[in-house]
């Protein structure tokens, strides 16, 4: 407050010596027309022995006067009001505080747009940085089981090591990003806090990366990693056969369409390779081999979420009657005790164990995994930890959720924003399961519109 009152009081102090000295001009002015308007106006009349000459050369001077001092003084006070104005102009301008017109510079003027476009950038960063490191650590996993058929699992260690540490530095970032979206301030901060971790795991990967490029060789000797890649191909073109047969829910709905997909795409790069190596192109064979062990891990991960959720459905099945008895026993000592806030949620829970019930017993196919699910979040807000059961189906639904989401994006990774990544992140690193589980479905919601808006990855 004190400074804003200092620094203006000499604007004021300025302004009123300008008006002092523009009230001068415009007084002398007028006085200069008050003493020359007599001279205009006095007839001075000629002495009667004044010749004519004398006469004429009297009217003349005084025509000549009349004619230039009215000019004049009009001139006079039309320089000193455009004086006058101008100033005004130039303190208005100086003492500005609002947003100049765009395109318009002022000196002195606060511009305060500038910044929303840096905003705007580095938030567009940030996503992307995101979005690449994920996409660095998945490929860099996905071509472990390779090293380790062709140099045993102790060369795996540096590799594992680097992945987790870059997988620390993402969780940072998908951490920083998440309290950003959520409304935390000192927003430019946090932005320039997810690149950097992001950079950091980046610098980690290519680290990698370049160990792992030189320990495998390719551009040498592709001829070892190649037959690798094919008795892998054919185990698993075995065991895609195998997955056809099963009939499971919708989160997994087209994988075994898509791993045959990448099997064919696994077939073409197999055979090129095949083609560079003959022709000692080693460059090509090299890329090639990558692009054919690239489509079989895509194949790999969608069997193996075929045959997971098989297997979690079973139990899923199986846990279905224990966790609705352990239900009734969490139930039990808040019916004595039910306030109104709690009553409805008891009514809640009872009218979603009796349609669990119901459904079970109509003779209908249902889902195990989505019944285990409602008696879970029913009966969670009430739970008093009397059963142990409904910790193992929370564990069992959450990990199968956070699974499902995790395969999703990297099946798909080329098209799957930042958005869902950071969903993700946050429903790996939460203790409460159902919040998990919750979290890893928005996830994949978010991943799948993604993929419709921006197209299957070829």
């Amino acid at each position: 407050m004190t400074s804003s009152l200092v620094r203006g009081r000499p604007r004021r102090s300025r302004s009123h010596i300008s008006v002092r000295v523009a009230h001068a001009l415009l007084g002398a002015v007028a006085g200069l027309v008050w003493l020359v308007l007599p001279w205009m106006t006095i007839n001075d009349d000629a002495p009667v022995a004044s010749t004519r000459a004398s006469a004429a050369v009297a009217e003349e001077d005084d025509s000549s006067t009349s004619d230039l001092v009215l000019p004049g003084a009009v001139l006079a006070v039309v320089v000193v009001l455009a004086a006058y104005g101008s100033l005004r102009r130039i303190r208005r301008t100086r003492s500005r505080t609002t947003p100049a017109a765009p395109g318009t510079t002022h000196v002195g003027a606060y511009v305060p747009a500038a910044v929303a476009p840096a905003s705007a950038d580095l938030d567009d960063r940030s996503r992307t940085a995101l979005v690449d490191a994920d996409n660095r650590l998945r490929a860099l996993r996905e071509e472990l089981p390779f090293v380790e058929a062709g140099f045993g699992s102790e060369a795996l260690v540096p590799f594992v090591r680097a992945a987790e540490a870059a997988q620390a530095e993402l969780s940072a970032a998908c951490a920083i990003r998440r309290r950003y979206d959520e409304g935390v301030p000192e927003e430019a901060a946090a932005l320039a806090g997810v690149v950097g971790r992001c950079e950091e795991a980046g610098r980690r990967l290519t680290s990698a990366a370049d160990s792992m490029r030189t320990l495998r060789a390719l551009e040498e000797d592709p001829a070892a990693a190649l037959t690798a890649a094919e008795t892998r191909f054919r185990e698993l073109t075995s065991r895609t056969a195998g997955a056809e047969s099963t009939h499971l829910g919708d989160s997994v709905t087209g994988y075994v369409e898509l791993a045959k997909d990448s099997l064919v795409t696994a077939t073409v790069h197999l055979n090129r390779t095949h083609q560079a190596i003959a022709s000692d192109q080693a460059d090509e064979a090299a890329q090639r081999l990558r692009a054919a062990e690239a489509a079989i891990s895509r194949a790999d991960v969608l069997v193996r979420a075929v045959a997971r959720l098989d297997s979690v459905l079973a139990e899923c099945a199986r846990l279905i009657p224990p966790a609705l008895t352990g239900a009734e026993a969490e139930l039990a000592p808040v019916r004595d005790s039910a306030g109104n806030g709690t009553r409805a949620r008891l009514l809640h829970a009872d009218a979603v164990l009796a349609a669990v019930r119901q459904e079970l017993t109509s003779g209908h196919p249902y889902d195990p995994l989505g019944v285990l699910r409602r008696i879970v979040l029913a009966v969670a807000p009430l739970a008093t930890g009397r059963s142990g059961v409904l910790p193992a189906a929370a564990l069992l639904v959450a990990t199968e959720s956070v699974a499902a989401a995790d395969d999703y994006v990297t099946v798909h990774r080329e098209a799957v924003g930042a958005a869902a990544r950071v969903l993700l992140s946050e429903a790996r690193r939460t203790d409460d399961l159902p919040r998990a589980d919750a979290l890893a479905r928005e996830s994949r919601d978010l991943a799948e519109q993604d993929v419709r808006l921006r197209g299957h990855p070829a």
